[in-house]
């Protein structure tokens, strides 16, 4: 199978937007301080804006897709026609496609995670000068977790689709230049005098 330009201009640009989505997700964590009430002597958390959640599910869905594209195209390395055996490249298309797939697991748990967590709101209240209100908001670094793993994800991606294609290449070469007819061009001529000879 020969590499396909548009395959990894598809693969790279879904990577890079779920990186960007992940980080810009990290920059808007909500945040949320505890106020009080102007009817009753109780305080209750309010939030700020809930655009991280959005960006952690957009980064979600586009690792999704990228990871789907490749996964199809290469049949998912247990598919297919299998590749060429005792080979280099082959040793380092399982490799990168067991990194490609942690990094991916980490990268959508992350998201999904941090996009659940920022989306949940503190609704109890506490009491007016008394004991401060806790207020559950994300903790830092799970979007930027979310997105380191997304580069990762890109790279092994990347690397196993690579190595995919010359595997599988080279296995089509082997058999083909196999299937070569059994005479060479210099061998053709003393068979033609055989045969004059016989005549």
């Amino acid at each position: 199978m020969a590499v396909s330009v548009p395959i990894l201009a598809v693969v790279t640009s879904l990577h890079l937007l779920a990186f960007v989505f992940a980080f810009g997700a990290e920059r808007r964590r909500s945040t949320a301080v505890p106020v009080p009430d102007q009817y009753d002597e109780k305080t209750f958390c309010r939030y700020g804006t809930d655009a991280s959640t959005v960006y952690g599910m957009s980064a979600f869905a586009l690792l999704l897709v990228s990871q789907a594209v490749v996964n199809g195209v290469t049949k998912c390395l247990c598919c297919g026609k299998g590749l060429v055996t005792g080979t280099s490249y082959t040793v380092w298309a399982i490799v990168f496609f067991v990194v490609s797939w942690v990094s991916f697991l980490g990268a959508e748990a992350c998201l999904l995670a941090g996009s659940a967590k920022n989306a949940y709101h503190t609704k109890s209240k506490g009491v007016f000068q008394g004991k401060e209100l806790s207020c559950a908001v994300l903790p830092v670094g799970v979007f930027a977790a979310g997105a380191a793993f997304t580069l990762l994800s890109l790279i092994a991606t990347i690397l196993y689709y690579l190595a995919h294609s010359k595997a599988d290449t080279g296995g089509w070469e082997k058999h083909h230049n196999d299937g070569i007819g059994m005479t060479t061009p210099s061998d053709a001529p003393k068979q033609q005098n055989n045969d004059f000879d016989k005549v």
